[in-house]
This record gives C-alpha cells, structure tokens and sequence, in this order.
C-alpha cells in the first residue's frame, strides 16, 4: 500500500505532512554539491550550514527559486531524498503525495514539480495552490459562500487570493518575500557601510532586529553583526538599527502591499464585503515579521491577524486536501488560469 504524504516544497523550506502522524519533516531545501563529481554530499539543515563554509569543490544551492524549480535533477534528488526520509520507503514501495505550488507558476514549471516528483519516488502526483492550503491550514471556511483573503509570505513567492466554495477567485503572486527580505538588508549594508555579509547573517539580522512597521519591542533596538568590509578586505563590526532594518525592507514590502491592493480591487463587491467583515489573514514565515499585520491594516484599512502557526499553515491545509482527494477520488485543487512569468 502506497504511503500518502503532503509536501510544501518551498524556496527556504521543505515541509512534509503523514495522514494520521501530521508534520514529520521540516528541512531547509538546500543540497551541498561536488562541482567536480556533481555528487550531492548533503541534503537538508547539514547542507544549509556549509552556505559559505565549503572549500571551492563544493557549493551548497538552493534549487529552487522563487517558489519554483530553478535546477530540476537537484530538485529531483532532493525530492527523493525528503520522500524517503518522511515516508521511509523501501525499493519497491512508492508514496502518493500532494504538492504545494505557487498560484503564479506556468504550465512548464508545474509539469517540472510533478515530474521531479514521480522521479523522485511518486507513485501519483497531485498539485495545490499555496494560498487555497494556507487558507485551509489557517482555518479559513473555503467551502462556504464566504470571502476568505489569505496573504502566504513564503521564502520565494507572496501569495494573495480570495476564496469561497473551494475555488480562488482572485489572486496576485510576486516573487518577492522572505529572501528578498534577506537580499535587501544585504544590499542595504553593502551600501551604507562598505561591509558585506552572508546570507545568514541578514537571516539573523532580519530574525532579531527586522520590522514592517515601529514596534514597542523594536523601537531602540540594535544588533552587532560581522562582514568583510569593501574598504580593505579585512573582517568589520558595525551596529545596525531596527529603523534602518525597516527602511531596508520598506521597497519590498510595498511590493506586497501592492498586490494585496491589486487582488482586492479584483474581488467582486459581496466578497469584499465579507473581508470587510473578517479581515486578511496572513501566513507563512513572512507572517513572523514584526508588525507586518499594522502595516498592511494601516495600508489598506482591514482588518489583519496572523495566523496560528503561520509556517505550517501551508503543509497542514495541503495534509486536510490529503482526505479529499486521494480517498473520494476529487481532483486537487489546483491554481487559477495562468499568467505569463513576469
């Protein structure tokens, strides 16, 4: 008998949920590679600590990107590696598993997931949007006749989508979240202080420091952090403020405040007024941010509440879809018509 598993395969993260043991597995989707054999060496947290610590022969990557495969034979050892390690298969048993995609993707990038998958140890592959899963992981009613507005800020994409009786009726994907967060408070240092950092680090800094909007927590807040300065090449400290994390991350955010704009101003007025009513919920790791929900309350006058548990939101709602699906024969639900990548 087939193993059935849900996976929220994620630009940062990989999640997998096991019907009847939920959340088994939860991993960084990094892959530590030989350049010279093109062997993988480490899948998972192990290779996400080598980002930046391996000798030249070997290069930890993030095969996907954007909420989307980047490099499909890494993704597919990947996916393999994460199945058997969720499902334990053996040589001659296979998993029926359900995949989290991007709302925005094209027809050649979801054929890419699905093929990964069935290379990677599938026996059947089926496909949901993120923002549905989110809304079901967050305990949204879905299937009623109500408008129900999800904001997923996952490490790639941020997925806005109003549902009601089980189907996405409007919807913007930018691929703008979690690691552009990180890229922009790189950038941001790079260029006021001539210090560059890693990837981690404005992790860190994003983590400890990092707001949307003035927190009480973050008002006089600072954090030290080490680099390379530009100046010399010899190792730097400088202190960092909250604000000057805020004003960093301010051109990214408004990306995402712009496209829950865009798909509120697409939403027939019945369910906008039951938004009204109920407000936005926001899930995924981008719903950590501080003070993200005042920001977008004040930029769009709803209401806005973080979901509980707002990183596993996507993979529970997609283990719900599990029951749905692979028992009573349904069809997953799947993302809305697509839209050329931009």
């Amino acid at each position: 008998m087939a193993k059935e598993i849900s996976i929220d395969l994620g630009t940062a993260n990989t999640l997998a949920y096991m019907k009847g043991k939920g959340i088994i597995m939860r991993e960084p989707s990094v892959v530590a590679v030989d350049v010279r054999t093109d062997a993988v060496v480490e899948v998972g947290s192990k290779a996400k600590d080598m980002i930046g610590r391996t000798p030249g022969t070997i290069v930890a990557v993030s095969p996907l990107k954007d909420g989307v495969i980047a490099d499909f034979e890494i993704t597919a050892t990947m996916l393999k590696h994460f199945i058997r390690q969720a499902a334990k298969l053996g040589r001659f048993n296979r998993a029926d598993i359900i995949v989290c995609i991007p709302s925005g993707v094209t027809e050649v990038e979801r054929q890419a997931v699905e093929e990964a998958s069935i290379k990677a140890g599938a026996r059947h592959v089926q496909l949901i949007a993120e923002p549905m899963a989110a809304a079901m992981g967050a305990g949204l009613p879905v299937s009623e006749p109500v408008g129900s507005m999800v904001l997923d800020i996952g490490g790639g994409t941020s997925e806005v989508a109003v549902i009601s009786l089980d189907d996405i009726v409007a919807y913007e994907s930018v691929r703008v979240a979690g690691n552009k967060f990180d890229e922009a408070i790189i950038q941001y240092i790079k260029k006021k202080y001539d210090l560059l950092i890693g990837e981690q680090t404005a992790e860190e800094v994003k983590i400890q420091i990092g707001s949307a909007y003035p927190t009480e927590d973050t008002a006089n807040a600072a954090l030290q952090i080490k680099g390379r300065s530009l100046v010399d090449g010899l190792a730097k400290n400088v202190t960092i403020t909250a604000e000057e994390v805020r004003e960093a991350l301010s051109d990214s955010l408004q990306i995402i405040v712009e496209a829950v704009r865009a798909t509120l101003e697409k939403t027939p007025p019945e369910l906008s007024a039951d938004i009204i009513d109920h407000g936005i919920t926001i899930t995924g790791g981008g719903a950590l941010l501080r003070g993200i929900a005042r920001l977008l309350h004040q930029e769009t006058g709803m209401p806005v509440r973080t979901a509980e548990n707002p990183l596993d939101c996507v993979v529970n709602g997609a283990g719900m879809q599990l029951e749905k699906t692979l028992h009573t024969g349904r069809k997953a639900v799947k993302a809305p018509p697509q839209k050329a990548a931009e």
